[in-house]
This record gives C-alpha cells, sequence and structure tokens, in this order.
C-alpha cells in the first residue's frame, strides 16, 4: 500500500512538472516570435497596414494572434486540467510573453541599440508601450517614462489574451467553430481589401465597394457585417444544417449528392470566371500558377513516381522557351525550316520545343544513370547550372543572344471570324491563363495515364528499390531515361508559355530557385500526388504574389508555411493514395509497438508473487 502511495505521488510531480515544462515552452513560443517580428522589423511594418482603417492595424492583429493561438494551444495540450486550470495556464502563457516583451522595452528604453538593430526604432517603442497619439508619426526619440506603464499594460494584455485563447478552446463545438470562421473571415478580407477592390470596379458595385471598403483597408461597418454575416451562417449550419439534411427522408443521400455536386459545378464556373472579373493582376497570378502545376507535373514524374531527385530540372523549362523563341521571334537569331520561309507561329513551335525538350531529358538523364540519392541531386545541380552557363557564354552567343536574351517573340493567335484579320491574338494575361489553363488539363490527363500505367508501375517499382526492380525485370536504363524525358516534356510546354508571356527571354529568368520552388510544392502538395502539385503550386506561388504588397517579408509567409506543414503534415496536403497506406501501416505498427512497451513495462513493474 505504501508503495503504491508513493507511486502515485510520483507520477503526479511528474505530471506537474510536464505540465509546468509544457506552459514555459508554449509562452516563450509566444514571446519568441513576438521578438523576432519586432527584430526582423515585421512589426513596424505592419503598423502601416490597416485590416480596419482607424481601428485595428495588421500589427495589433498578428499581436493578438500569436497570444490567442498560444492561450488556445496550452489548454488543446493540457486534456487532464478542469477549464479553470486551462484558463489560468493560457494566462500564465501570455505573462511569460509578456515578460520578453517588456524586456524589449527595457533595452530600447535604456539604450540606444538601432544602429545595431535598425528595427527597433522609436515608432515601435511607441507600439509596445501602446502610446496610440505618437503610433503614427516617425519619431526621433524614445521616451522612457512611457516603459512602465507600458509593462503593466504588457502583463494585462497578454494574461487577457492568453486567457482568451484558454476560453475560447472550452467553448461548445458549434460555438467555437462560428467565432473562429467568422474572426478569420474578417481578417481576411481586411488582408486582402485591396485586392478585393480590383474586381469590384463596375458601376454595379461602387455602393457595395464604399460600404465595405477604403483604399486604406476595410471599413469598421465592412468587418462588423462580414463577421456578423460569416458567424451567423456557420451557427445555422452547425446547429440546423444535418437535421435539415435528414428530415428529407429517402432524398437525404440524393440531395446530398445533388448539393456537392452543384457546389462543385458552381465553383468551376466561379474558377473559370474570376480572371474576366477580376482583371489582369489576378489573370497573372493564375497564369503563374498554372505555369507552376505544369512543371510540377513533370517533376512529379521523376521525383514522385520515379524517385529521382532532379536539381537542375529549370533547364527543361529554359529548352522549351528558347526552342519558342528561336522559331517564331522574327530577329537576327530566327532558325527557318527548309521549304516554309518564314518564321512559325506559336501552335506550330510548341511541337518542335516539346521534342526538343524530350531529347534533352534523355541526354540529361545518360550520365546520372548509375548515381543515387543525394549524389544524383549534385549531379543534376551540376548539369542544370552547365546549361545555364552554356546559354550566357560568348561561344552561344551567336545562336542563343547570351545576356542580351531573344526579344519580340509574337504572341499566339487563334481563329476569330468576328475580327477583321479572322484571328484574336492572346495578349491578355487573362487569355494566356486560358491557355496554360488547357494545356495544365491537357497535361495531368497525361500524367495520370502514365501513373496507372505499366511504365508507371515500373517507376514506383524503382523508386522503393532499383536493386529488387531490376531482378524482376524491369530495364533501369529505359525507365530512368523516360522519367526524365517524359517529365522534360511538362517543363518544355510550360517554357512555351512563358516565352509568350513576356515576349523575351533572358538566361537570368532560369535561376536555380525554380528548380528548388518546385521541389518545394510537389513536398508540400504531397510527393506523387497530381492533386497534391496543384495545392502545391496555389500555396506556394500564389501566395507570395498576392502578398506581393509587403515585400520580401512575403517570403517569411512562405517559410513559415513550409515549416508549418512539415510539422503537421508531413505527408503533404493532398497526399496520394499509396503515401497514405504507409502511413496508415506505420501508425498502426508504431500503435502496437507502444501497447507492447507499455504492457512490458506494467509485467515487469508488478510485485512478485
Amino acid at each position: 500500500m505504501a508503495f503504491e502511495i508513493i507511486a502515485s505521488t510520483f507520477k503526479q510531480k511528474e505530471i506537474e512538472r510536464s505540465q509546468l515544462r509544457r506552459t514555459v515552452t508554449m509562452g516563450s513560443i509566444a514571446g519568441g516570435t513576438a521578438l523576432f517580428f519586432d527584430f526582423v522589423g515585421l512589426t513596424v511594418n505592419f503598423m502601416d497596414r490597416w485590416i480596419i482603417e482607424g481601428v485595428l492595424t495588421l500589427a495589433h492583429t498578428t499581436m493578438v494572434g500569436i497570444l490567442v493561438g498560444c492561450g488556445a494551444l496550452i489548454a488543446i495540450r493540457s486534456p487532464r486540467l478542469s477549464a479553470a486550470g486551462k484558463v489560468v495556464q493560457g494566462a500564465i502563457v501570455g505573462v511569460i510573453s509578456a515578460v520578453m516583451v517588456s524586456a524589449l522595452i527595457g533595452l530600447l528604453a535604456g539604450f540606444h541599440v538601432r544602429d545595431m538593430f535598425v528595427a527597433l526604432s522609436p515608432k515601435l517603442f511607441s507600439f509596445l508601450t501602446f502610446d496610440f497619439e505618437s503610433n503614427s508619426a516617425v519619431l526621433a526619440v524614445v521616451d522612457p517614462n512611457r516603459a512602465p506603464m507600458g509593462v503593466l499594460l504588457q502583463f494585462v494584455l497578454g494574461a487577457f489574451l492568453g486567457g482568451l485563447g484558454a476560453v475560447i478552446v472550452l467553448l461548445p463545438g458549434f460555438l467555437r467553430r462560428a467565432f473562429v470562421t467568422a474572426l478569420c473571415s474578417a481578417v481576411l478580407v481586411g488582408l486582402f481589401a485591396e485586392l478585393i477592390q480590383l474586381t469590384l470596379q463596375y458601376d454595379l458595385t461602387v455602393s457595395f465597394r464604399e460600404y465595405f471598403f477604403t483604399w486604406e483597408g476595410m471599413r469598421l461597418q465592412g468587418g462588423l457585417t462580414v463577421f456578423g454575416l460569416v458567424f451567423a451562417g456557420t451557427l445555422f449550419w452547425s446547429l440546423r444544417g444535418d437535421a435539415i439534411m435528414k428530415s428529407h427522408g429517402e432524398a437525404h443521400h440524393m440531395i446530398q449528392r445533388g448539393v456537392r455536386y452543384s457546389g462543385w459545378a458552381i465553383a468551376l464556373a466561379l474558377f473559370l470566371l474570376f480572371p474576366m472579373a477580376a482583371g489582369s493582376f489576378f489573370g497573372q497570378v493564375m497564369m503563374l500558377i498554372g505555369l507552376y502545376i505544369l512543371m510540377g507535373m513533370g517533376l512529379n514524374i521523376e521525383v514522385g513516381l520515379a524517385g529521382l531527385l532532379d536539381m537542375g530540372f529549370v533547364a527543361f523549362f529554359a529548352s522549351g522557351a528558347y526552342t519558342v523563341a528561336l522559331f517564331t521571334a522574327d530577329n537576327e537569331y530566327l532558325l527557318l525550316i527548309p521549304g516554309i520561309g518564314r518564321p512559325l507561329i506559336w501552335w506550330e513551335a510548341v511541337p518542335i520545343a516539346l521534342v526538343v525538350t524530350l531529347v534533352m531529358g534523355l541526354l540529361f538523364g545518360i550520365p546520372v544513370l548509375r548515381v543515387r540519392g543525394d549524389y544524383l541531386a549534385v549531379a543534376t545541380l551540376g548539369l542544370g547550372e552547365i546549361i545555364r552557363l552554356v546559354v550566357l557564354s560568348d561561344m552561344a552567343s551567336p545562336l542563343l543572344g547570351g545576356s542580351q536574351g531573344l526579344l519580340h517573340i509574337p504572341r499566339p493567335m487563334v481563329p476569330a471570324p468576328w475580327t477583321e484579320t479572322g484571328l484574336f491574338e492572346l495578349n491578355d494575361p487573362i487569355w494566356l491563363f486560358y491557355l496554360t489553363l488547357v494545356s495544365s488539363i491537357v497535361a495531368g490527363y497525361f500524367a495520370w495515364a502514365l501513373e496507372n500505367s505499366r511504365l508507371g508501375r515500373a517507376w514506383m517499382a524503382v523508386r522503393e528499390d532499383e536493386d529488387v526492380g531490376q531482378a524482376l525485370g524491369i530495364n533501369l536504363i529505359n525507365v530512368k531515361l523516360l522519367a526524365y524525358g517524359l517529365g522534360a516534356v511538362f517543363a518544355g510546354l510550360a517554357g512555351a508559355i512563358f516565352a509568350v508571356m513576356l515576349t523575351s527571354i533572358f538566361p537570368h529568368s532560369f535561376q536555380l530557385l525554380i528548380s528548388i520552388n518546385i521541389l518545394a510544392l510537389i513536398i508540400v502538395g504531397g510527393i506523387g500526388s497530381l492533386g497534391g502539385v496543384v495545392v502545391g503550386s496555389a500555396m506556394l506561388i500564389g501566395t507570395p504574389e498576392l502578398l506581393r504588397e509587403f515585400g520580401e517579408y512575403r517570403f517569411l509567409a512562405y517559410g513559415a508555411v513550409l515549416v508549418i506543414m512539415m510539422r503537421m503534415k508531413p505527408i503533404g496536403l493532398w497526399p496520394s493514395a499509396a503515401r497514405k497506406r504507409e502511413l496508415q501501416t506505420l501508425e498502426e505498427a508504431e500503435a502496437v509497438l507502444q501497447a507492447r512497451t507499455a504492457q512490458a513495462g506494467q509485467r515487469a513493474s508488478a510485485p512478485a508473487e
């Protein structure tokens, strides 16, 4: 009996220590994140960006989001605590964060550190000490008298927001879902207010735009309206949605299927019409996403299916672009096909570009046939850089233009009987987006067919184990070369569209960063998954473009997405079915191992009879 009491006491103390460690860690994360934003200049930059004009800036939103989010996380990760205990732990997280921010306030009040840290300016000090009267001015000096009040307010606000995060977690599920969804919707509308207004430049939408927005941000009445509508809609559907669907009895499943298909049809129609309504900027962004989808499909064949890590993939992208430019641009570098005697149109040059990139892929794969793993990545990186330097060299300059590039690339033309010439030029990013969309659909079908073919199964076998695949009769040389060649074709098609998008190409447009971005979007979306390529492109290519107003800081969001995704979704946002099965099998094996370990520990700790 005494042994059980002592063991229970030690176990309770261990639980308390782990809880304290967890709380301190979460508070340190909150404070460290806030300090990081302060030191790199994000807080100062965000102070000038209104979410709700005159009420809430992006800097305030970020600070509140960090504290509320960390308070909610500690409540979620403390299932043993009571409701009051979770709120207290959330408040402690806020206090720990306030301690770290208060140390920065003291540093700014007592020392002149701006020579070393440019972002630690008097303007930041006024924000941290809640000096709202001077917050919008460009201050020259720090007022040390504001420090005590600022520290006090940091502690009060930190404890309140951390506890608020825990309270939100404790709300009933339907209420929490409605509140969080509505709040996030209002913040997102305010964040993208300028972009939304670009889509509302019509006479019919003037009143709507002026009610919700100014050119500085969203109006308070607009924010409250968005919050109220989303909150009411989400709450109603959470409470009554299932009942409404089930009340139809036997027609329930048919209604569900109809709603689902109708939703997909409406989403597809909105997607197709959105670029025309939104304007050229959104058309340009969506076209860029489409180009990376095309390249992602090609690299997915090499990396996702065949397991061949290719860091020189941008060379195929450049090959397609240069081929189209050489056969269509009416300049001194024009290549004429015997018997034609004129520049080719885009539709005639694309098949040649695809053949050229196919040959390039085959030649690219020959030197690295026997290289595996990390060495393959280094080797392909070297080959890609060699091709780029050859294009830049004086030797190839008479043929490829060197650093001067190739200019005057004509845009594609399509038949148009309603025009005087009978042709319509795709001279707007919107029309080029539709061209990219059609190309992506066609390429996606071929990528899907290849994945489910005998060749696709051979690729996957080689990816898992080359030696076993060869023992089963797979010709490694043919399979690898086809992976390089067919993957290159997709990149060549993207390069052909890229050339007419810019109407001029330069060697500096094809940097290593493009290969890295393509590989990153495949990993984020899910290696070996076509749907993952689309999702990864939208996340990693579209998001930085939409956040271009924040300059280089937008890449912080890019990096944060990568880190968070690797932590929460290690197999990707849209993993392939094979990856899902592998993960499920691994989780089941780990669960069995943990259960057996626990049983062995119980038998070892049981007193001998």
